[in-house]
This record gives structure tokens, C-alpha cells and sequence, in this order.
């Protein structure tokens, strides 16, 4: 079978991470670690919780645990690594293992935007349509959604990945990131890439704003839906249905937004490495909570099943 990267001098890479003493270095992998077990813990939660109350079993709780198994995946890709890094004097990842861990980086954003738009569109008929909602998102419907996110991306995303480690990369090998994002990938080949950034860059205009775009348009016809509704007791509490995924949305969009959708002459580095922990590590760390704690029904079911496990284990006692 043909490889996808290409033979180059380069047969590994170094992951600069954060360079500091070793004091520090041990604070932040304490700090990286606990962020990491508080995210998967905190998503593997929420599936359970979905898949444990029968009252949740509807198209946007389903979306919610599509979306918080991508989470899962999403941290789990470049966080061992980092932690990696913390513990030893050279971070080394070979170019097959980085063009990988690149891959599925940029995958896995991209289902991440698109299921932001896709559950902005469920908000949108629930409030805007909620006599038809039941007729319009059906299981079949919401399963082809979910499907056609998940393989759409997966296929789409070969493509960009396949050209970027098709390109040479003779020296030097050391990465000032934690992981292996495209831009400093393509500061590092010595083949030329002005044409492959200009593609790069205008890909990422394309996914972002589209599905921003796609979510702003259900949201502005939302928040129009809730201005009819006469009283502030009923705008509020149709709002609160809609309230943690629009928090995710804000926070999610303007760290990505500033990322990667800049000018490619204003990146820096050490810059762009603390927004992508904000992004990548602090925005999955912080979904658990956000959709726990402003979310009526989930805290209600949790109560549920934490009361249920208490009645078992007085039974057993």
C-alpha cells in the first residue's frame, strides 16, 4: 500500500510545547491532567445520563451525545502527547504519527462546527416550528444528520491532510507547538506552500463561516420566535432551551475565528498556542459543566440516577 506521507530527511518531529523549569513544568502537567480527566469524565457523564433516562431519549440529547463523544476524542488526540512532553526532555513524534495526530485534529473540528449549525437547526425548529417538530426531526432524519456528519468530515478531511505531508520536509524538525497543527507544519517544509496555505486558509473560511453563518441565521429566527412571546416568564424559559448551546457557540466560534481565520501574516506562535488551549483543552473542559449546570432536565435526571443508586445500595446494606 502506497503511503500518503512523503519520503523526506525529516523522519521525525520535536514538539516544542511549553518550555519552562522544571517546577513548572510538573504545575502544568497537574494542571493539563486533571483538565483531561475532567473532560473525559465529565462527556462520558453526560452519554450515561442520555442514555439512562428514557426522557432525554429526543434529537437534542442525541445531538448533545454526539457531541460530547467528539469531545472525548477531540482532547484525546492531542492532550497524552502533551502531557508526554512534560515528562520527558525531548517530546519526539514520528511524521506518520504527526500527519495522523494532524488528521484527526482537523476532522474532529470539523465535526465540532458542524454539529454546533446542525444543533442550532434542532433549537430553531423546536421554537420556531414546535407543532412540526416531532414530523420534520425524525430518528431516521436525525440519524442520516448525525451519519452524514461523521462521514462527510471523515472523507472531506483526507484530502487537505494527504497534501500536507506530501510535502518535503528536509530540516529543521522542531515544532513550536504542542501538537501538530497545520501552520507551523507548513512553516517548517522546504517545499514551496503559498499555494497549499492559500487552500488551507480559504478551506477554513469555508467550514467556519458557513456553519457560523448557518447557526446565526437559526438564532437570529429564534431570538425573533421568543420577542412574539408576550410574557418575560415565557421568552425566558423558552430561551433557557437554547441558552448553554448558544454559551458553547460564543465561546467555541471566537477562539476558532481568531485562530485560524486571520490574515496569515499575524500568526504567532506562542500566541497561538495559548489560544489553542483555550479551544482545544479548556472549551471540552468547560461543555460538561455548561450544558450540566444550565440544563434543567440533565440536572434533573442526574438527581434521578444518583437517588436510584442510593435506594440500591441501602437495598444491599
Amino acid at each position: 500500500m502506497r503511503r500518503l506521507w512523503n519520503d523526506s530527511s525529516v523522519a521525525e518531529f520535536i514538539l516544542l510545547g511549553f518550555p519552562a523549569s522544571q517546577r513548572f513544568q510538573a504545575f502544568l502537567f497537574l494542571i493539563f491532567f486533571i483538565a483531561y480527566v475532567v473532560t473525559v469524565t465529565g462527556n462520558l457523564l453526560i452519554i450515561s445520563i442520555i442514555r439512562a433516562d428514557l426522557h432525554l431519549h429526543h434529537p437534542m440529547y442525541f445531538f448533545l451525545s454526539n457531541f460530547a463523544f467528539m469531545q472525548i476524542f477531540y482532547v484525546t488526540v492531542t492532550v497524552p502527547k502533551l502531557l508526554i512532553g512534560f515528562l520527558v526532555r525531548r517530546n519526539i513524534i514520528s511524521t506518520s504519527a504527526c500527519f495522523s495526530q494532524c488528521y484527526f485534529f482537523f476532522f474532529l473540528g470539523g465535526i465540532e462546527n458542524v454539529l454546533l449549525a446542525i444543533m442550532a437547526y434542532d433549537r430553531y425548529v423546536a421554537i420556531c416550528h414546535p407543532l412540526r417538530y416531532n414530523t420534520i426531526m425524525t430518528p431516521k432524519f436525525c440519524w442520516c444528520l448525525a451519519c452524514g456528519c461523521w462521514v462527510g468530515i471523515f472523507f472531506g478531511s483526507l484530502l487537505p491532510v494527504t497534501f500536507l505531508a506530501r510535502l518535503s520536509f528536509c530540516g529543521p524538525n522542531i515544532i513550536n507547538h504542542y501538537f501538530c497543527d497545520i501552520s507551523p507544519l507548513l512553516k517548517l517544509s522546504c517545499s514551496e506552500t503559498s499555494l497549499l496555505k492559500s487552500y488551507f486558509f480559504s478551506l477554513m473560511w469555508v467550514i467556519v463561516f458557513s456553519c457560523l453563518l448557518f447557526t446565526l441565521v437559526s438564532y437570529i429566527k429564534i431570538i425573533g420566535a421568543i420577542m412574539k412571546i408576550p410574557s418575560t416568564v415565557g421568552r425566558q424559559k423558552v430561551f433557557s432551551t437554547c441558552g448553554s448551546h448558544l454559551t458553547v457557540v460564543i465561546i467555541y466560534f471566537g477562539a476558532v475565528i481568531f485562530m485560524y481565520v486571520r490574515p496569515r501574516d499575524s500568526y504567532v506562535f506562542e500566541e497561538d498556542k495559548l489560544v489553542s488551549v483555550f479551544y482545544s483543552i479548556l472549551t471540552p473542559l468547560f461543555n460538561p459543566f455548561i450544558y450540566c449546570l444550565r440544563n434543567k432536565e440533565v440536572k434533573m435526571a442526574l438527581r434521578k440516577i444518583i437517588l436510584a443508586r442510593k435506594i440500591i445500595l441501602s437495598l444491599h446494606m
